[in-house]
């Protein structure tokens, strides 16, 4: 296993994941039908950096940083992490999310911020938790999951 940044040529490999996931509608906030253009904006134009995992050089993984809020908060970042599903249940969630700890130092951030995790994402709260991060926050009924309706969404925080 390999992380390493990602590159716009990547793009063509981290589609389908993010399609798989985004129009699955169970994680993130995306609108279900994010198109091809408006997926490679969000995942590799808007935020600092953006991050794959490879495995014999297929990518299995990927993940952003950026800040999340500038001025006075621009210490917190912020990070998105999707895996492929062939992959899930091998610990690259976990892989991305200390590596991105690492980064997040690197580039100088004090502390890492989730700002709206599916309380219906059973595996990434309980993931999260372990890896060091609260629940600080509870938006109820803040996330609209296709088949459980209305569900909490939570915002999660560790300082680095």
């Amino acid at each position: 296993m390999t992380i390493r940044e990602a590159t716009l040529e990547d793009f063509e490999e981290i589609w389908p994941i993010f399609h798989e996931i985004v129009s699955a509608g169970e994680t993130y906030a995306y609108p279900r039908d994010t198109d091809q253009d408006q997926a490679r904006k969000i995942w590799l134009e808007g935020p600092r950096k953006t991050f794959v995992l490879t495995e014999n050089g297929t990518i299995l993984g990927t993940y952003y940083i950026k800040t999340n809020h500038p001025g006075p908060g621009s210490h917190v970042c912020n990070c998105g992490y999707m895996v492929a599903s062939a992959a899930r249940g091998r610990g690259l969630a976990a892989a991305m999310c200390l590596h991105s700890q690492q980064i997040a130092k690197e580039l100088g951030y004090k502390a890492m911020q989730f700002n709206f995790v599916a309380s219906t994402n059973e595996t990434a709260v309980h993931l999260w938790q372990k890896l060091g991060f609260e629940i600080v926050g509870r938006l109820p009924g803040a996330f609209n999951h296709p088949t459980r309706g209305y569900v909490d969404a939570l915002v999660m925080y560790k300082w680095l």
